[in-house]
């Protein structure tokens, strides 16, 4: 199973004012397990970023005069995404502002949704949390997940985050986002913590019965003959040898 963790910003709220993308970020996850891939674009727009947008992300003009057109990333774009199920925070902004730039190329790149199947995060967590606040902060404050770093928006961070909230909220925290190293001595770790035991330290204590519980057992395997018309298996059983 294939997923990718899709978040983007934006010159301003509403793509019907002409607003455009101007950072993509796509985060990559394999059987529930971060890949390390990801696809980051920053994008120049062509039109000036709203004041109000800057104060969420601090992406500026000036930032973004040197950079492509979406346009120019779209088919990599496209490429990392396929067949892969789209993980997006409230879907509707994202999706609306990426199936505009897609229309702006042309109908042959068709709609988001022709390319992906798409999930909408901020449903899920609707359904699980109904009544509570479940923005991206407020699901890291609920599950526990650190974003310490997001003093401001950013696509790909936000991306990054969104799949923890996911992984936590759709069953359990697994991602570790180890690199090689900091795997290889946790690997070791728990090579030195693990160790056999011995079997001759670990024998069952074994209890012998009195004559009392002797004298029961063999009533007992009297019944079991008498019912079968023949000696019960237990007798059938070697002397030197105990039944299983």
């Amino acid at each position: 199973m294939r997923q990718v963790v899709v978040d983007t910003e934006t010159t301003g709220l509403e793509v019907n004012d002409g607003h455009r993308i101007i950072e993509v970020g796509c985060y990559e996850l394999v059987q529930r397990r971060p890949t390390g891939r990801y696809f980051h674009e920053y994008l120049n727009p062509d039109r000036a970023v709203d004041p109000g947008a800057f104060e969420v992300h601090g992406i500026s003009d000036e930032f973004l005069a040197d950079k492509p057109r979406f346009a120019d990333i779209a088919q990599a774009f496209i490429e990392f995404i396929g067949d892969a199920e789209l993980i997006i925070h409230n879907a509707p902004f994202d999706v609306g502002f990426v199936d505009h730039e897609l229309a702006r190329l042309g109908s042959a790149w068709g709609r988001l949704d022709d390319h992906c199947q798409i999930t909408d995060s901020l449903l899920l967590a609707r359904r699980r949390h109904p009544g509570q606040r479940n923005s991206l902060d407020a699901l890291c404050r609920r599950y526990g997940i650190d974003n310490s770093g997001r003093a401001l928006h950013g696509a790909l961070l936000d991306a990054e985050i969104l799949a923890d909230v996911y992984l936590a909220m759709t069953g359990g925290q697994v991602t570790l986002h180890l690199n090689a190293d900091d795997s290889a001595h946790a690997l070791t770790q728990t090579a030195e913590a693990v160790r056999p035991v011995s079997t001759e330290r670990a024998r069952l204590a074994v209890i012998e019965p009195d004559a009392t519980e002797q004298a029961a057992h063999q009533a007992w395997l009297d019944r079991l003959d008498q019912a079968s018309g023949s000696p019960c298996l237990w007798r059938q059983q070697p002397a030197d040898k105990e039944p299983v």
